[in-house]
């Protein structure tokens, strides 16, 4: 059960700020609902509270599981695919949308992979943002630290990549 106040993570969305839980009645069902403003955004969204796990919300990673996400941008075994834009667009957005900050930093790793290797597509562009916003938030919150320093050091893992 989340708390009014604390901070979690909506697939797709990223953080964002539990700032009530109110009863709605829909087709005669009362339930009770997070009401969620997403940080990025301002976007309100309102979750079960019976169905957090079906809709993908979770706790913001702690500090232990920030070194698996770097370990997974820092992996240069990156395949590209010839596969079609829309295609790898699917299985990107597929990713983003699982919840899974792990899942996301592979997105963001090929992307950029991607990028070294041919010039991005405007929507490989806008997914490469949404990808490297929802980490760099996250990984702000669990390391207390600035956006501007998660991004720096995001920046230094992949110009050391691929500085060849």
């Amino acid at each position: 059960m989340f708390k009014v106040g604390k901070v979690a993570v909506y697939p797709g969305h990223g953080v964002g700020k539990i700032e009530s839980i109110e009863e709605k009645e829909f087709s005669g069902t009362k339930q009770s609902f997070y009401i969620m403003r997403i940080l990025d955004t301002d976007m309100t969204i309102m979750v079960p509270v019976d169905g957090t796990s079906s809709a993908g919300l979770r706790c913001v990673i702690d500090s232990n599981e920030v070194n698996k996400v770097y370990e997974i941008l820092k992996d240069r075994n990156v395949v590209h695919d010839n596969a079609p834009w829309n295609r790898r667009y699917k299985e990107y957005m597929e990713k983003i949308k699982s919840g899974s900050i792990f899942e996301v930093a592979m997105v963001l790793r090929e992307l950029y992979s991607l990028k070294v290797w041919k010039e991005l597509s405007f929507g490989e562009k806008k997914m490469f943002e949404i990808a490297r916003n929802l980490i760099k938030k996250e990984l702000s919150i669990a390391l207390n630290k600035q956006e501007g320093e998660i991004e720096g050091e995001i920046e230094g893992i992949f110009s050391k990549n691929y500085k060849d």
